[in-house]
């Protein structure tokens, strides 16, 4: 299987066409991440008479499971040592998680080495202890804690009192078959012969358990527990409260994979009275490093390594996991992991030796990297399951495009670029649908000049990232049979705030480069297949009856001061739909000296559709800077929200800096100095 941590194998194989990759951990290594597995393994049995905890940490879908995959694979076979999984995450809820992680490791202990019949005597010590620990859970009140220990037999039959008490009040409404769970139980157990104090209790059960190790002939025994930063907070904290009775007994490893910031949040949850700190530290880390003596933390994907991963999964999902040439290709990247600063160990030659005669039927997914590793690498911070379900979204998207019939329209090089600007840079993204859909050839006029101005600036490689099919790379691909030219290249007005703002941004300018060139391109059919986030082809055409609304809202404010009962009563998709609209005509204005068409439209539709706030600050935050000083005031009866009302500050801010608009300045700066409400 393909993948890390966030991801494994692919789907079943169909030759020539991509399969969807799989959201599982994995035991085969594509990030070199096998590294901490081995060390890992060497740590811990070092020394293996002595307990130890390591803690595996890293976001989600950094690869965590997958380590303890590889660990749990070294260690098969190990007759002395036994390897135990236990996954917090599917025991949250089903039964309390402090027995479960116990129960949990005394019974796979006991099957797996069958002792049951070996050495029952030692099985029912244990066992027999583990039901004290039962007993006192089902106490409520008298639980027992890291801190209180076991409640001896007095102490039951006060439960069971209390239990049988609070059944016979019909004001208690508790459910009769926990009550007579919690009764037989506790009644069974209450004997005489086995009063123990609570600090001998616990003695003894760590005892019966070293007892049961040494009869199962184990050297060692290795805990992984899995998912711990998936739990709520209260489970999460008993499971590492329960992991404390084993780890001061000899012969016992745990490894522990989390985030630990979600394990740092559960403490304080757990413990809200505690202090934030103790000395220099904050206590929910000091609680953590108590727990964990040895810290593992997986690092993100640098340039190269998201690189390799991306390639390794695209030419995976091509040829297939047991490709020949695939296979080869895999052994040339993981020879290169070991020099991640190094983009030359997997670079074209290598990629292209690696591949031979197959090379040519992957060479749209090696311009596929080029292409999308440069955003994807820093949009995703690295993180493996986020890369992943890029891709799977992508080759998805692909996939239902042959499906409705259209999928000679849709280009991946394409689509790709489209996705990128859809997930890292949305706002973008909204632009360029939002055009496309009501330009009659499907077109965004606005992005055709961005690529034309930066058309003269070369386009950078991905930072570190090797380029392994660069002339195909450099090759439009337009997706239609005689796509119309780019658009020429034109010099933006200062007045198209979209430009304007598309131009200031480094990221949006970035992307732009990104092969291939898209601005004589027929969106439509990717506006299309994208529309699972939001349909602007249907916008466009279902305007319906709405384009009278927007068009009375582009007039005077005499026309549209009497719209407030008619724009309170659109349900909100249609609120939203029509202020895209005038948005995007208001910001088309070539004149912002004045008040420009649409904005009285603009105020009254927000008023009355208050949900609508951020969209209008974000309008206004788009205005060029030769703005004219209306903008700052008239918004005190439209913005109500503090967080709006702060962002429209910053604004204000801002505006009051401007150094060749004075007239904007002195506005602004007047209404900074007298606290005149926006």
């Amino acid at each position: 299987m393909l993948g890390n941590g966030a991801g494994g194998g692919h789907a079943v194989f169909r030759e020539g066409e991509h399969v969807l990759l799989a959201d599982n951990e994995t035991k085969f290594d594509l990030l070199n991440n096998e590294a901490i597995a081995t060390t890992i393994v060497g740590l811990i049995g070092e020394n293996p008479e002595r307990a130890v905890t390591v803690g595996v940490h890293g976001d989600w879908g950094a690869g965590k499971s997958s380590v303890l995959e590889m660990i749990e694979s070294a260690l098969d076979g190990h007759d002395d040592i036994l390897c135990i999984k236990f996954n917090a995450w599917r025991f949250q809820g089903l039964e309390d998680a402090k027995i479960a992680l116990i129960e949990g490791v005394v019974t796979q202990l006991i099957e797996k080495r069958s002792l049951a019949t070996k050495a029952a005597d030692a099985v029912m010590d244990v066992v027999k202890r583990l039901d004290w620990l039962k007993i006192a859970r089902m106490g409520g009140g008298l639980a027992f804690t890291a801190m209180s220990g076991l409640p001896n037999p007095d102490q039951i039959g006060s439960v069971v009192g209390m239990v049988k008490g609070f059944f016979a009040d019909p004001k208690k409404h508790l459910d009769k078959d926990e009550i007579d769970k919690v009764v037989k139980g506790a009644e069974g157990l209450l004997k005489a012969k086995e009063s123990r104090r609570v600090p001998q209790e616990v003695e003894e059960f760590r005892k019966a358990f070293d007892e049961l190790l040494l009869r199962a002939g184990l050297k060692q025994l290795v805990v992984l527990i899995d998912d711990l930063d998936r739990c709520l907070p209260e489970p999460a904290i008993e499971t590492l409260e329960a992991m404390r009775l084993f780890v001061m007994m000899d012969r016992t490893a745990f490894v522990i994979a989390a985030d630990e910031a979600m394990i740092e949040y559960s403490v304080r949850k757990h413990f809200p009275d505690l202090p934030d700190t103790t000395g220099p530290r904050d206590y929910a880390r000091n609680y953590l490093e108590k727990l964990i003596q040895i810290p593992f933390r997986i690092p993100s994907l640098g340039g190269v390594e998201t690189y390799i991963y991306v390639t390794l999964l695209l030419v995976g999902a091509r040829l297939g996991d047991d490709n020949e040439q695939f296979g080869e290709l895999v052994k040339v990247a993981r020879t290169a992991l070991k020099r991640p600063w190094d983009p030359t160990g997997f670079d074209s030659g290598a990629v292209q030796e690696a591949l031979g005669d197959r090379a040519k039927d992957v060479a749209e997914d090696l311009v596929l990297t080029e292409q999308i590793v440069p955003l994807l690498a820093s949009g995703t911070s690295g993180n493996p399951r986020q890369i992943k379900r890029f891709l799977n979204s992508l080759l998805l998207r692909a996939r239902t495009a042959d499906a409705r019939g259209f999928g000679a329209a849709i280009k991946l090089p394409v689509l790709a670029k489209l996705m990128l600007a859809e997930r890292f840079i949305p706002t973008l993204f909204d632009e360029i649908g939002l055009a496309s859909a009501n330009d009659p050839d499907g077109r965004c006029k606005d992005l055709g000049i961005l690529e034309g101005e930066l058309k003269a600036a070369p386009v950078s490689p991905p930072e570190e990232a090797p380029t392994a099919a660069k002339k195909t790379a450099e090759e439009p691909q337009t997706g239609a049979k005689n796509p119309a030219p780019p658009a020429k290249a034109a010099v933006a007005s200062p007045e198209n705030p979209v430009l304007t703002q598309w131009m200031a941004s480094d990221v949006i300018k970035a992307w732009a480069k990104l092969q291939p060139p898209i601005s004589g391109v027929d969106l439509r059919p990717y506006l299309f297949v994208t529309k699972d986030r939001k349909d602007y082809l249907a916008a466009a055409s279902a305007l319906g009856p709405l384009a009278a609304v927007v068009e009375r809202l582009m007039g005077r404010r005499m026309t549209v001061s009497g719209m407030d009962a008619e724009l309170r009563a659109l349900a909100k998709p249609e609120a939203s739909l029509v202020f895209d609209f005038v948005r995007r005509r208001i910001l088309a204005a070539g004149d912002f000296v004045r008040p420009p068409a649409g904005i009285d439209g603009a105020t009254i539709l927000v008023r009355t559709q208050p949900h609508l706030q951020s969209a209008l600050v974000d309008m206004l935050g788009m205005l060029p800077e030769t703005c004219g000083p209306w903008v700052v005031a008239g918004w005190s009866e439209v913005l109500t929200e503090e967080s709006e009302k702060r962002r429209f500050q910053n604004l204000i801010e801002r505006w009051s800096k401007i150094s060749d608009n004075p007239a904007l300045q002195a506005t602004a700066t007047a209404a900074l100095r007298t606290g005149i409400k926006s």
